[in-house]
């Protein structure tokens, strides 16, 4: 028997079989990215949530909302940031300064309308650097 004679059959290799930029490896930058943004904004939710009622149980309702709606708009910039930071070399070579015409708009209204109070607006909108604070903190005591 030679070894033509042999048939070798090759598993498929996973370059064949995954599509590109959708790898499920550890070692994938972007899953790692997508990963990152979808636990950032689970704490933030969470963490704007329990500081709402927190506000509306010591405080009052239209400070509470206030805080929400500021919580709200930190939501809408962190998904602005990650969709900027998604595109990043592939389509552009620096982040846009756009995002903070947001918060900019947000305090010009808030100042403009009675009903809304600017500083529950703006400790709601830095929810998401409390919830960076937060994660920093969690990945320096527990490295994966």
């Amino acid at each position: 028997m030679s070894l033509s004679d042999k048939t070798i059959e090759s598993a498929p290799s996973t370059i064949e079989n995954s599509q590109p930029g959708f790898e499920d490896t550890p070692g994938n930058p972007m899953q790692d990215f997508y990963n990152l943004y979808q636990e950032l904004l689970v704490i933030t939710l969470a963490l704007t949530g329990i500081v709402f009622v927190s506000v509306w149980i010591f405080y009052s309702l239209n400070i509470a909302l206030n805080y929400l709606i500021g919580g709200c708009a930190g939501l809408v910039y962190l998904r602005m940031l990650a969709k900027d930071v998604e595109g990043l070399g592939r389509e552009k070579q620096q982040l846009s300064k756009t995002r903070l015409a947001l918060i900019v708009l947000l305090i010009l209204l808030a100042g403009k309308w009675n009903q809304l109070q600017i500083l529950p607006i703006f400790l709601g909108f830095l929810t998401y650097k409390a919830t960076l604070i937060i994660y920093v903190i969690r990945v320096a005591f527990n490295p994966d």
